[in-house]
């Protein structure tokens, strides 16, 4: 393989999205040699690639219709063929709309307790305030760009959102406290502003996401529009309770203080519980953990619902392992030696590379790897975790885990190679598991990168 033949006759290529392809082949020294031309741009564009993962309407005068006029404010609040034409959990059974009105009319209020005190701070109603004070504060806020951030927002799409209210939460908290320290005033109010950046991108983006999963019948933009509406009469509302609030609290800042704290316990918790309704119906990591082990230790599929129950809302405590989907070749292998370490065994569209020191699993994707492949890397990925844990497993991985315990320890390639052997067993049945539960696996919000590679592979490979 190190003669000129070998040389010749790449071995394996790799590219990043739609990127030009680079190949690799075998240098005299048994090393890997890549195709140099375009590395540099390949670096720059991945640091800044966004990584990645939709009836009719019902019967006029049906029983349970409305009267005309509620008829009237159906049709300009609620989506067409309502509630049918949505996710019942978050329109048809209130248990998303209703906290979230609740949420939103308390926030609508904590934010005109918090406006009036940056008008206060900036100096509206006194005489001693300079124009130029204001003029630097209201330019530091209009400075200040939308936060980029990365694809777990679709992946996290819950967490996120929750994320993305506290963290509001606290922008007002910071502009109510903005005039109580007047030298940190206009630092206080830019990093509240700094803050009500991230919640921009992040709330716009996973209410995005959420009107994908709320739409029933390829009417997101109907859905959008009516949830428009109903934010814009719930903000309406708020804003005629703010106007009879704030002279009652614009005297007395305790008071101000104490209102604010009841209204954002009460918007936090009526999120909170608007969040938790909601069921997604694609496996994520953390829903995919939640079944994967669950299947192990007892046999059965958990459905979307029970799933859902149990997730975490919070974003960044998932234990290990670390799993990563779609990384670069280059980065698992540098010789000859090592590719066919990592070849060997695997006839999926994917290779997969385990660090037991570490617990973390690296994937590398194949062109022609589709969702069901991936949702295999990622089962495959989380089961090697179960190998070092102590719950029950199925007879096949029990005794795997036993033969790794007993003797001397395993090189992680030939570990890989004989949990292959097993999933070949599991998978299809999980799969199929899935499925009859209710699980959509046509697609997932499993976070993959957009390397993709090619590489000789056994002629008994199976593309999922």
């Amino acid at each position: 393989m190190a003669d000129d033949a070998g040389l010749e006759t790449p071995l394996c290529s790799e590219q990043f999205g739609s990127g030009e392809a680079r190949g690799c082949r075998a240098a005299a020294d048994g090393s890997l040699q890549w195709e140099v031309g375009g590395w540099r741009w390949w670096g720059l564009s991945r640091a800044f690639t966004v990584k990645p993962e939709g009836r009719d309407a019902g019967e006029v005068g049906a029983p349970g219709a409305p009267s005309p006029p509620l008829s009237g404010l159906q049709a300009v609040f609620l989506p067409q063929g309502f509630p049918d034409s949505v996710s019942s959990v978050v329109w048809g059974r209130g248990q998303y709309s209703e906290p979230g009105g609740r949420g939103a009319f308390a926030s609508s209020l904590s934010g005109s307790l918090a406006t009036q005190a940056v008008l206060l701070g900036i100096g509206v109603g006194n005489a001693k305030a300079t124009v130029s004070a204001a003029t630097a504060t209201w330019l530091v806020k209009g400075e200040l760009h939308p936060w980029s951030l990365t694809s777990k927002l679709d992946c996290n799409a819950k967490q996120w959102r929750l994320f993305a209210d506290i963290l509001n939460d606290v922008a007002m908290f910071l502009e109510i406290m903005a005039p109580v320290y007047p030298i940190c005033f206009t630092m206080t109010v830019s990093t509240s502003n700094l803050a009500k950046c991230i919640v921009s991108v992040a709330g716009g983006a996973t209410r995005a996401a959420l009107t994908v999963h709320q739409a029933r019948r390829n009417n997101m933009a109907d859905v959008s529009a009516k949830d428009s509406s109903q934010e814009t009469l719930v903000n309406l509302a708020g804003l005629l309770v703010s106007l009879l609030m704030l002279p009652l609290v614009s005297g007395c800042p305790g008071f101000s203080l104490g209102c604010f704290f009841f209204l954002t316990a009460l918007h936090i918790y009526a999120n909170y519980r608007a969040v938790r309704a909601l069921v997604m119906e694609t496996l994520n990591e953390g829903r995919l953990r939640l079944v994967l082990k669950h299947y192990l230790q007892r046999g059965e599929v958990l459905d979307p619902t029970a799933a859902n129950r149990m997730e975490p809302l919070w974003t960044g405590f998932w234990p290990a392992p670390s799993l990563s989907l779609g990384v670069p070749l280059h980065r698992l292998v540098s010789s000859v030696f090592e590719l066919q370490q990592l070849v060997e065994g695997h006839q999926e569209s994917y290779l997969l590379c385990w660090d037991q020191s570490r617990n973390q699993v690296q994937v590398v994707l194949n062109q022609k790897a589709g969702p069901k492949t991936i949702l295999r890397a990622a089962t495959h990925g989380l089961m090697l975790g179960a190998l070092q844990g102590d719950g029950p497993l199925p007879a096949e991985l029990e005794e795997l885990r036993n033969r790794v315990r007993a003797g001397p320890k395993k090189e992680s390639w030939v570990v890989v190679k004989e949990t292959h052997e097993v999933l070949d067993m599991l998978f299809p049945k999980f799969l199929k598991g899935l499925q009859d539960a209710g699980w959509k696996t046509e697609k997932h919000q499993l976070e993959v990168d957009e390397w993709r590679a090619t590489w000789l592979l056994s002629p008994k490979k199976k593309v999922l």
